[in-house]
């Protein structure tokens, strides 16, 4: 089933009729990033989010709606093949927050894609849902630094048994002045129902940080904006954040409408922190 490239471009904000050129695949990226928020309502409000990609046209391009990493990314990587790009779908353990010595399962979605003409096929990832992000794809490149502005990024290879190449992502921290790790991944090929186990996994498991409690963030132009719980936050380019605890769920529906651009069905209630 292929997916409605003009719909999808024009929700983004991207129209025309891209080639697969290296220049394609980075505006399509930023543009898929600053067009559709990251969110996690539904596992919230009690169910786990259809990966069919009829049902993520219908959520994230028609629907006023976000997603988080399968959504976004299973979306992305349908665009970008029918652009003509080749994508290899992979998975990653998040290391941000990890603490020392703790071992995480792979449970977020990135894909590979091949640019035909370039050396190295490129990390692509619109669904990390954090500040330190990619806004742009990065060249499978150890050392290499990506300054997708406001942000920088860098893959380094990180010493391990495996007998695959162990990647890291970091960003770069303005106000730390450090690089922080974001997740590691090796190049394993995986597919659509590798997806399916661990969609319904991280939706359903009552241990899981996104059946437990609201996390949506939205990247655009000049900011950087998030929700926790209540807790509305927005970061400038420099790092300096502005923060504020909403009062109640009405108001973070507001939010999520004036904010986030995120509607919700009429009479839906958010559980109470």
């Amino acid at each position: 089933m292929s997916i409605d490239l003009h719909t999808y471009l024009t929700r983004i904000g991207r129209p025309g009729d891209p080639q697969p050129t290296l220049d394609v695949l980075r505006s399509v990226h930023r543009a898929h990033i600053e067009g559709i928020p990251f969110e996690n309502l539904d596992p919230v409000l009690g169910g786990a989010p259809s990966l069919a990609l009829p049902d993520l046209e219908a959520k994230l391009v028609h629907g006023a709606r976000g997603g988080y990493c399968y959504e976004h990314n299973t979306l992305l990587a349908a665009a970008l093949r029918a652009i003509g790009f080749r994508v290899t779908l992979l998975t990653a353990r998040v290391l941000v927050g990890a603490r020392e010595g703790e071992i995480r399962p792979r449970t977020h979605m990135l894909m590979l894609t091949d640019v035909p003409g370039q050396p190295v096929p490129y990390v692509t990832d619109a669904g990390f849902g954090s500040i330190g992000s990619l806004l742009e794809p990065i060249p499978l490149t150890a050392g290499v630094e990506l300054h997708d502005a406001p942000r920088r990024h860098r893959l380094v290879h990180e010493p391990h048994e495996g007998p695959l190449e162990l990647w890291k992502l970091q960003t770069y921290l303005v106000a730390q002045g450090e690089w922080e790790d974001q997740y590691a991944f090796t190049v394993e090929p995986f597919e659509a129902p590798d997806y399916e186990v661990i969609n319904w996994h991280i939706a359903t498991n009552p241990r899981s940080p996104f059946a437990r409690g609201v996390y949506v963030q939205r990247t655009t132009r000049d900011t950087h904006l998030s929700l926790t719980g209540r807790r509305f936050t927005e970061t400038a380019p420099d790092g300096s954040l502005t923060e504020r605890e909403l009062a109640d769920g009405t108001e973070v529906l507001k939010v999520l409408r004036d904010e986030f651009g995120i509607r919700l069905p009429d009479g839906t209630r958010l559980p109470e922190e």
